[in-house]
């Protein structure tokens, strides 16, 4: 017979077991200790502090001491040099308006006289300091003790303890917050025989340790007194703090169990909703965790794996999609290339085959003019297919960052002058190249350069306006060689214009197609002014219509070949 059922707890249940043995009652007991720990660490704080106050108020009385008396000194060795009396009331009055909260400084014939001046301040609460002088007279100076005291005790004007500083017969001098009931009770505990030298802590309170230090000069007693308000201030205020501490830890803790709770329940309905959907066939169901700092990393791994298994025939539809578009994009390619090869091949072929046959028939006689221009047109365009080809075969290179170049230091107008003649001119458009004799090197390979400008002079002549010239302009602009291959066309729109450096873009489509090319002039000319380490940018307006320039980098500041 079972007497009890066992039954499993939720998480809620067992982590409010948790809570309530290994945080509450912790916390508690920690808090008890933390409590009397630091009760002791404020006990000692507060006597290592009125010690630290004695010791300022001591230094501070040192400093003055020292101080004054330096600068009596000093007024006495001046003095011993100063025969007239006129002379030396007239610089004793000086000194004493330069010294703070000096009353007085006057010279006494005798001791006698001295005793006297120090017994009138005594009875007025000033304070004498006395200095001798060479012939027996002595120099006396007589301080506001009222003035000092509030210079004293300037630093500690935010503190609260009392400071109390006597003459040896008892005598109050200065004060600190007094309090005539507070010092009469100070008095009665302070011992008969005082200790020198050293701060002394006495008294029968421990919360509340009173202070003193005897000096031997001046001959005076500091005490300082930690109130009853001082001390519960310290103690009362930091006990509060602590137990408020103690409750805001216990209130954060249990908040970030509630938060951690409650999201730990909601990832786990998410992956019970996963599973529940893949056992009734639904394989794109995703598993979507709310994922914070409070998420498990074995739930975030389940997560991902219940993910990765249910998005495989996805990936595999996305692999399948994406080879389509690649097989489309190189049907494309394949169907430009064979467009633009069969049409651009087909002309040139044409020509060539028809004049060739002209010029092998026996049947008609053909006079040297006609031979001469058959020949030519045969040469012209053997020369197209051959740079037909040469563009075709420089594509690999360029799309595999294969091209070779071979880096010289080259003339520019030298290179103008070749491209000027390696260009097809049928209308003998004017091109004119503006370009100094001494125009500096720049670096790259000769006959690509060559290759660049051709093709731009090309492609800037068949687009321009008829009758138009074009316009090779150069320049030196930040240590760098430009040049500017202008037209005077229609205004390119900027879509058409970031398109040029494609692969058989032209400016006429195939069915409005007016001039020769196979649209690959630009894409070459990118690749080879990049290879040589430079740049190109096209730019459309109405001012130049179209213009691209070439930036190059210098061979040489001041190397200049002789035309």
């Amino acid at each position: 017979m079972r007497f009890f059922k066992f039954k499993r707890l939720k998480i809620v249940e067992q982590i409010g077991i948790v809570f309530f043995s290994a945080v509450l009652i912790p916390m508690s007991v920690f808090g008890f200790i933390i409590n009397n720990v630091n009760q002791q660490s404020m006990r000692y704080q507060l006597r290592e502090s009125a010690v630290l106050i004695t010791n300022m108020v001591s230094d501070e009385i040192d400093f003055f001491t020292d101080n004054v008396s330096g600068m009596l000194e000093h007024l006495a060795f001046s003095l011993k040099y100063m025969q007239n009396d006129a002379i030396r009331l007239k610089y004793l009055i000086e000194v004493q308006e330069q010294i703070e909260n000096c009353e007085e400084i006057a010279i006494a014939k005798n001791q006698a006289e001295a005793d006297e001046i120090r017994a009138k301040n005594k009875t007025n609460n000033n304070a004498t300091i006395t200095v001798n002088l060479h012939n027996g007279e002595v120099l006396v100076a007589t301080f506001s003790l009222l003035a000092l005291q509030d210079e004293l005790f300037n630093s500690l004007q935010d503190d609260k303890r009392q400071i109390y500083i006597l003459t040896n017969d008892g005598r109050l001098l200065a004060s600190h917050n007094f309090n005539d009931e507070d010092f009469t009770k100070t008095m009665s505990l302070l011992p008969k025989h005082l200790r020198k030298g050293k701060p002394v802590i006495f008294g029968d309170v421990k919360n509340q340790p009173l202070v003193y230090v005897k000096k031997e000069n001046p001959q005076i007693t500091i005490i300082v007194n930690t109130t009853a308000d001082v001390t519960d201030k310290m103690i009362n205020r930091n006990r509060l703090k602590i137990i408020l501490s103690t409750i805001a830890a216990t209130l954060i803790i249990l908040f970030v169990t509630a938060l951690y709770t409650f999201y730990l329940y909601i990832n786990i309905r998410q992956l019970f909703k996963g599973i529940i959907a893949i056992s009734k066939g639904n394989y794109e169901r995703q598993i979507r965790l709310l994922i914070t700092a409070f998420t498990p990393h074995e739930i975030v791994f389940l997560a991902f794996e219940f993910n990765r298994m249910a998005s495989e025939i996805q990936k595999s539809y996305k692999q399948l999609k994406k080879n389509n578009v690649e097989l489309k994009q190189l049907n494309e390619f394949r169907s430009n290339l064979i467009d633009t090869v069969s049409h651009e091949l087909r002309t040139p072929l044409t020509s060539i085959q028809g004049y060739t046959s002209r010029l092998m028939r026996n049947d008609i006689v053909i006079d040297e003019e006609t031979k001469q221009k058959s020949l030519r047109v045969i040469k012209e365009q053997s020369e197209r297919l051959k740079r037909l080809i040469e563009d075709l075969l420089t594509i690999p290179d360029i799309e595999g960052m294969r091209i070779r170049v071979d880096m010289d230091s080259v003339y520019l107008p030298e290179v103008f002058e070749t491209s000027r003649i390696l260009v097809r001119n049928k209308d003998s458009r004017e091109i004119c190249i503006n370009i100094s004799e001494d125009f500096p090197n720049v670096m790259g390979d000769k006959t690509r350069l060559e290759q660049v400008f051709v093709n731009l002079i090309e492609n800037a002549v068949k687009y321009a306006y008829p009758e138009t010239p074009i316009v090779v302009d150069t320049a030196v602009v930040d240590d760098k060689a430009k040049i500017f291959v202008k037209n005077q066309c229609d205004v390119i729109t900027p879509k058409k214009l970031n398109k040029l450096f494609e692969k058989f873009i032209r400016l006429d489509d195939n069915t409005t197609r007016t001039t020769r090319g196979t649209g690959l002039g630009l894409f070459i000319v990118k690749g080879l002014v990049e290879a040589m380490d430079g740049s190109i940018q096209l730019y459309s307006d109405k001012d130049c219509g179209f213009c691209a320039e070439v930036t190059l980098n210098l061979a040489g500041a001041n190397e200049v070949v002789d035309a």
